[in-house]
């Protein structure tokens, strides 16, 4: 039995190795709890599903039972950056103060590795021009030198969306693995070695399932030997299973198998002279296939398409073409590992397709997009339940999936049904800002609907009135890019604060330059609803322009709303209302980040109180005092210089 000094509750104590670590440290009293049940949850091997308020500290509530266990811990993170945030700071502050000498490692997709091969080849010209300045490719070969990761991150100076990285990085599809002449050298051999011997590996959502799943990334072998699972941002699962459940053929990876096809046979030289007029046919239908879909931005159902004949008459020929080009290439893969390579590729699209056309399994939802130069056939699973809940059933060890969004009024259902979790134990640990002195929640009066057309111009209008109270200081976050952009037009010369607007630069350049001046009103969607995090005054106001609802023609909701529909359940309130509030409590939580912030949260939807699952939001969202009057706006902010 483990002294009361060992345990959780007392590492995280006022009295414990934190408190000596860090200045001005706090013990929290639900992050203890918490901890101590993932503590009980690491003895018994269960699965916990765990939300855990902003400001509880759940990343040590996890760290500190997992890596005082001694166990093998595998922590999988919701983006590159928290891994980083993990790996290079939590950690090791967590095995400094347990005095444990736990190996570490970090390992991320094979995209965010250096491929030495294809650098040469990017250098010598054996790849076709990429479309970027020379000098990147110059900085990439410096940098190359003195490397020991290969990590792509630690590259200053050129752009993370930069083409080049498409040259000088591999992916599952072009790596020839142990047949590859730099295979002893490889970046990716060597941190997934780390990962082999460590105790405590990080990883994200999109490489812990990929391999599982798709046995791409190859450290599967690993799983049987790990004690602890610990899902971070749990709340993205769900999403990210059904993308590595889903098949899905795209332009990009038909354009890129006629270019390493073209490359292999200029390298391996398979004397067949038919070869290269068989990659240009498929190039052409590929690009023909496009130009099928019309000019706009959409996605569908497969069915929208089966009755456009010129679609369908393109997509008829590039499956001939494929296979055409299949059979040849099964002839020149004797000829080189590159082009037996290219080969396999060719027949697994061609799998892909089939499954695309033929299937017509209750179990899949078959959809399509575009996007302006591409295409992405779809088939995705109707449920993930059944397959993620084989997943985490394999083998006994704990698994702990953690996030500030779970639950729904404090009902974690919705989340336990989408990953087939309905046995898992459950628990609420919530957040220790005093939400009723902190924050103010602000309901704007006679707005009109938001499906009506002055919508955004209304919430513009109330949004300047308030950025003139708080001196700017804001985020403003929509659920679509059509009203992000009207606002950002609206909005342009008409304050005095510093507009900044998603899009116009990378995102952590957008977030510096906001904590940086001050006084800036930040214009986001989509990725800034979440996993950002703005401590302090220059965040002082979020205004959020309506329920963040599911586009209702997606073709996903479409399929899965009907399934519910001929299951007996109503697809509104069991699917698309949870999902929206997760969503909106999301975009809430980017207001008070710590103890300090003071802040007001602005919803422009008036469906919070004339529709009765308003109510809904209303018990989901952290416990500020309500008000519908502006003049309450201007009291919370009379300090305000």
């Amino acid at each position: 039995m483990q002294s009361s000094l060992d345990t959780s509750t007392h590492l995280l104590s006022d009295d414990g190795p934190f408190a000596e670590l860090l200045e001005d440290y706090q013990a929290r009293e639900s992050q203890q709890q918490m901890s101590a049940r993932i503590e009980q949850a690491i003895e018994s091997k269960e699965i916990l599903i765990a939300e855990s308020g902003t400001g509880t500290g759940k990343t040590l509530a996890y760290l500190v039972p997992a890596l005082k266990s001694g166990k093998r811990v595998i922590v999988s993170t919701g983006t590159r950056h928290l891994q980083d945030q993990l790996y290079q700071h939590d950690l090791p502050l967590v095995r400094k103060a347990l005095e444990i000498p736990a190996t570490m490692a970090i390992l991320k997709g094979r995209s965010n590795y250096l491929c030495l091969q294809r650098l040469e080849m990017a250098k010598t010209g054996v790849l076709p021009p990429g479309g970027y300045p020379a000098r990147e490719l110059s900085r990439v070969s410096q940098w190359a030198i003195m490397t020991r990761s290969g990590d792509i991150s630690e590259v200053t100076g050129v752009s993370e969306k930069s083409m080049v990285w498409a040259d000088v990085t591999s992916t599952t599809d072009n790596c020839l693995g142990s047949k590859c002449e730099d295979y002893d050298r490889c970046h990716v051999n060597a941190a997934r070695k780390d990962a082999l011997d460590a105790d405590v590996l990080v990883v994200n959502h999109h490489l812990f399932l990929a391999d599982l799943v798709l046995r791409e990334e190859g450290f599967g072998q690993l799983l049987p030997g790990v004690d602890i699972v610990i899902f971070d941002e749990a709340h993205q699962l769900p999403e990210t299973a059904s993308m590595f459940f889903s098949s899905i053929v795209s332009q990009r990876q038909l354009l890129e198998l006629c270019r390493d096809a073209r490359i292999a046979d200029a390298t391996e030289k398979s004397g067949i002279g038919e070869l290269d007029r068989m990659i240009d046919a498929c190039e052409t239908r590929a690009r023909e296939c496009r130009l099928a879909l019309g000019q706009d931005v959409r996605r569908g159902s497969w069915l929208d398409l089966q009755h456009d004949r010129a679609f369908t008459s393109s997509l008829a020929a590039l499956k001939e073409d494929l296979k055409t080009l299949s059979e040849t290439l099964q002839q020149a893969a004797a000829c080189g590992e590159r082009l037996l390579q290219c080969s396999d590729r060719t027949q697994l699209l061609i799998d892909r397709l089939q499954l695309q056309t033929d299937d017509e399994s209750d179990s899949m939802i078959r959809w399509f997009e575009t996007s302006r130069t591409g295409f992405r056939l779809h088939a995705t699973p109707l449920s993930v339940a059944d397959r993620f809940r084989e997943l985490v059933s394999e083998g006994e060890r704990t698994y702990v999936m953690t996030s500030a969004t779970l639950a729904v009024a404090g009902n974690f259902s919705h989340f336990q049904q989408q990953l087939g979790l309905d046995d898992a134990d459950t628990g609420i640990w919530d957040s220790p800002f005093n939400y009723a002195e902190q924050g103010l929640f602000y309901l704007p009066e006679d707005l009109p609907m938001p499906n009506q057309r002055l919508h955004t111009e209304r919430v513009v209008e109330e949004a300047k009135k308030i950025l003139a109270i708080s001196k700017g200081r804001a985020f403003l976050l929509f659920t679509s890019f059509q009203a992000l952009n009207e606002a950002a037009r609206l909005l342009e010369g008409n304050i005095d604060y510093p507009l900044l607007v998603q899009g116009e630069q990378p995102r952590q350049a957008l977030l510096q330059q906001f904590r940086e001046t001050g006084n800036a009103v930040l214009l986001g969607t989509g990725s800034f609803w979440e996993g950002v995090d703005v401590k302090g005054d220059a965040l002082s106001v979020v205004i959020i322009d309506k329920f963040p609802f599911a586009t209702p023609d997606d073709p996903v909701l479409q399929a899965r709303s009907r399934a519910m529909k001929e299951s007996g359940l109503n697809p509104f309130m069991s699917f698309q209302l949870p999902q929206a509030v997760v969503a909106l409590r999301q975009g809430a939580g980017r207001l008070i980040r710590d103890v300090k912030d003071r802040g007001v949260l602005v919803v422009c939807d008036p469906r919070l109180v004339s529709k009765p699952y308003g109510r809904l939001f209303v018990k989901s969202l952290p416990p500020m005092t309500r008000t519908r009057k502006i003049e309450d706006v201007v009291a919370f902010f009379k300090d305000v210089d």
